[in-house]
């Protein structure tokens, strides 16, 4: 009673997944895309005392955003320089307007900001050659440090990691046990592959104090030398485990999550990548188990991606 079937949308298919509806809204610390649930109201997006970390946290967007009105606003400060040197700045803006010569400024500054020099327009007072040099300087080291700055996005690394949308608990080995598994969507290797699972859970203290404790939760397999097709995580529920004898109400009423983190030497770069995911009590499907998605075809195995998500009742013990 009180559930209801909603549709979880992700990069392969629509899958049916079990959703309580009467169930509160769960706060959670690490969200859907791995990035941390977390606000200062004080922070700004850019920081300019952490420019070079700012701005390789951007997104894209943000990135090429900032990157155009730096550009443009370098620009239309050295059009103003050469534009109050005077009408005689520049050759060959002498007669022109006030807004024709300002035009002229801003693409003059354009064509020396970037070492084009059409040679049409040129300096033509000592102002305006000391302008000339200041902005030459300027844009060398703007195109020196946007390059930088565009290959270090390029080649840091990152994950393309896929979870399953939820986890399970069943009886797994002869021991109820929680399960979620994860694939990598790409086609090379990640070597030395290594999971942590961590169980958040909020707890009263002796002095009545509500308090956020983390469990690390012990895993069947935590480690694996290469991590190619897909990999199920396995958790035994036993009285050691900090959710032994929990219930799916317990886990609403006490604030649970399940964190992941993953790690791993990605062999094409060498270099170490992460990924993070995380599991709210309505994400955490009991008595069920996930689609079976290894076959063999043709010698080798393949994964079928379209049921990765899948679930269904597990067999009963």
């Amino acid at each position: 009673m009180g559930k209801s079937l909603k549709p979880i949308k992700h990069r392969h298919k629509e899958v049916p997944a079990i959703v309580d509806a009467n169930a509160p809204k769960q706060w959670r610390l690490i969200n859907r895309d791995g990035t941390i649930n977390a606000w200062l109201p004080d922070r700004r997006r850019i920081d300019a005392r952490d420019l070079y970390h700012s701005l390789l946290s951007l997104s894209w967007s943000g990135f090429m955003l900032f990157i155009f009105s730096a550009y443009i606003f370098i620009n239309v400060f050295f059009a103003l320089g050469f534009y109050f040197c005077g009408p005689d700045a520049l050759e060959l803006t002498t007669k022109a307007d006030n807004m024709n010569r300002l035009l002229n400024c801003f693409f003059f500054s354009v064509q020396t900001f970037a070492t084009i020099g059409y040679g049409k327009l040129v300096p033509n007072t000592l102002m305006a050659n000391i302008l000339v040099t200041i902005e030459a300087l300027c844009g060398l080291l703007a195109i020196a440090l946007s390059t930088g700055l565009l290959f270090a996005r390029f080649a840091k690394p990152t994950a393309r990691i896929v979870f399953s949308d939820q986890a399970v608990v069943n009886v797994h080995d002869g021991v109820p046990s929680l399960l979620f598994r994860i694939a990598n969507e790409r086609f090379n290797q990640i070597a030395a592959a290594e999971v942590q699972v961590v169980f958040s859970v909020s707890e009263i203290t002796a002095e009545g104090e509500k308090y956020r404790t983390l469990y690390d939760l012990e895993l069947e397999r935590s480690s694996t030398p290469l991590f190619g097709l897909s990999w199920t995580v396995v958790h035994p529920i036993t009285p050691k485990s900090p959710m032994h004898g929990l219930t799916s109400k317990d886990l609403f009423d006490r604030e649970a999550e399940i964190m992941v983190s993953v790690s791993g030497v990605d062999e094409t770069f060498m270099q170490t990548i992460y990924s993070r995911w995380s599991y709210s009590p309505n994400e955490i499907l009991w008595d069920k188990r996930h689609v079976d998605i290894l076959s063999r075809c043709e010698g080798r195995l393949t994964i079928d991606m379209d049921n990765f998500h899948t679930v269904e009742d597990a067999m009963p013990t």
